[in-house]
């Protein structure tokens, strides 16, 4: 029986370079595989592709085992659903027209077997990071969407993902120091973000959230528990939820 709710995030498909990229993404394909033996829901909780933007007539090269897995197990029924993350914020109607995937554009609450959940990509939340923030409402612009649009799609992917891979080679390089960093992150922005919740909704059980590429489960006021799901760059982690639990594993 397809019961079981799966939730990975941060792939980053991409980067560093082809071949790795394409490594990790045949990994994925086979997760996917996996999962759709007795998923009942299927969510990619963002940064599916370490940038991702949707031209008129074009789209990103590559990723055709990935895309063609989607449309596979969404043309068997089961429902997969993209929180949009800050890589992949300028997915628009390509992914849901071609591939009826479910794309969510803020955070969600859900109930799935009893349980409840909160559901978040992450960026952005909590107290703090001012200056992301407002970089995100600049990207989120239909204006300023519609000037990069104007640039030809072999230059402006090509610049975004330049940049996009260099602020991500200058975190891998940091290795351990960024590892505390991002708990850090978590613990002053994320899981205040988790407490004022839990507070406003005694009721939920788990909040779960990308973004933050360290894989973390942690009790919050001792009833919920937040997730925080790690990344498909150095963890190859995942959440499933088997209608009475949510483990988080490795693959």
């Amino acid at each position: 029986m397809r019961h079981k709710i799966y939730f990975a995030s941060d792939f980053h498909l991409g980067i560093p370079d082809h071949d790795r990229s394409l490594e990790r993404e045949k990994k994925l394909v086979a997760w996917l595989d996996a999962a759709a033996a007795d998923a009942a829901e299927i969510f990619l909780m963002g940064d599916l592709f370490d940038f991702w933007f949707e031209y008129k007539t074009a789209i990103p090269r590559g990723y055709a085992r990935l895309l063609g897995k989607l449309a596979e197990i969404t043309d068997s029924g089961i429902p997969v659903h993209l929180f949009r993350g800050n890589h992949d914020m300028w997915a628009f109607d390509y992914l849901t027209s071609e591939l009826n995937i479910i794309l969510h554009r803020d955070p969600e609450f859900r109930t799935f077997g009893g349980k409840n959940f909160y559901l978040a990509h992450g960026d952005g939340l909590g107290p703090g990071d001012k200056g992301y923030k407002f970089i995100k409402k600049v990207f989120a612009s239909p204006f300023n969407q519609w000037l990069f649009r104007l640039l030809h799609p072999d230059l402006g992917i090509r610049m975004a993902l330049y940049w996009s891979g260099k602020s991500r080679s200058v975190h891998v390089e940091k290795g351990k120091k960024e590892q505390e960093y991002t708990l850090n992150m978590i613990r002053q922005r994320i899981t205040v973000h988790s407490n004022e919740l839990v507070k406003q909704h005694p009721e939920l059980d788990y909040l779960v959230y990308g973004h933050y590429h360290l894989p973390m489960d942690t009790p919050i006021n001792g009833h919920a528990r937040q997730v925080v799901l790690g990344d498909w760059i150095f963890h190859f982690t995942y959440a499933v939820f088997d209608g009475e639990e949510l483990e988080l594993k490795k693959f």
